[in-house]
């Protein structure tokens, strides 16, 4: 985000902090952000817009500790990807006159850190925000245009249709990701020097998503339980279908099956959200990938 702002010219100061020395230290160095305190209480006096940048399991004591802080009439907001969790936890903290609405970009790359960032990251992606009901529509109308003017596109959405619709599109695939890869780790019947020389490229896509940081993913699942479950069950319904099929030799079901999942696909490219390019698109930038 610092380095879409500085791009678009989006803020006159921005100040930042993390829970790690180093992080700070490090963000210090490269010019991150104008100013870094050690403390969230300090980072956020006399801000007009605060971004809660961490794990959805450590939203509430944040916001605990900069409720008393807060300047009047400041905007709050985050990148949480759980929404109904993070309203919940965050909400009954903030001072009467602040704007609490609630975001999430989707955007993201597996690498984690300062120096990780690129300007490039939220362009034709979108961020959805989900306004809580009586939401001041000028605080609203400001946060859509900063989202836009870092190149994002933006939609409304309730919380609760937030977390099933990326409970099916990111935290079931993670979840998925993460337990193909402690298979691969389990089959004894292979080395690993083999699973990672002979990554073809479903292995490749399903270890890169499965690299993202743990700690976030982590609270993901924790807090949007219940519809990552129900998306996890249908899965588990579907597979089974698929599995009775290839048993029983139905191709015409798996070719019909395959068809239209591949369809799906395409209609991603043609919204601009991915690329059927033969690195997917993924070149590096800036030291991340896109």
């Amino acid at each position: 985000m610092a380095h879409a702002i500085r791009r678009a010219d989006l803020a006159a100061h921005m100040t930042g902090t993390a829970r790690s020395a180093e992080t700070r230290a490090t963000a210090q160095e490269i010019g991150l952000v104008d100013q870094v305190f050690d403390t969230a209480a300090e980072a956020v006096v006399d801000a007009d817009l605060v971004v809660l940048c961490v794990p959805v399991g450590a939203m509430e004591a944040v916001a605990r500790e900069i409720a008393p802080h807060l300047a009047p009439g400041a905007t709050v907001t985050d990148v949480g990807s759980v929404k109904q969790a993070v309203i919940d936890s965050v909400a009954p903290h903030l001072p009467a006159g602040s704007h609490f609405i609630p975001g999430h970009p989707l955007a993201g790359t597996e690498h984690s850190g300062p120096r990780s960032g690129f300007a490039e990251l939220f362009d034709n992606r979108w961020c959805i925000l989900t306004p809580p009901e009586g939401c001041d529509p000028a605080a609203l109308a400001h946060l859509t245009q900063f989202w836009r003017g870092m190149g994002a596109n933006v939609d409304l959405m309730d919380a609760p249709h937030h977390d099933l619709v990326l409970a099916v599109t990111s935290h079931t695939p993670h979840l998925i990701a993460y337990t193909m890869v402690g298979v691969a780790d389990d089959l004894r019947r292979v080395t690993d020097s083999e699973v990672i020389k002979y990554s073809a490229a479903g292995f490749r896509d399903f270890t890169r998503i499965a690299a993202s940081d743990p700690v976030m993913w982590r609270d993901v699942f924790l807090t949007n339980k219940d519809a990552t479950l129900e998306i996890l069950g249908r899965f588990t319904e579907e597979l089974f279908a698929l599995q009775r099929a290839i048993r029983q030799g139905d191709g015409a079901l798996l070719h019909d099956y395959f068809t239209r999942t591949r369809a799906i696909r395409r209609g991603i490219i043609d919204a601009g959200q991915d690329t059927d390019a033969p690195d997917f698109g993924r070149v590096r930038k800036h030291g991340a990938d896109s």
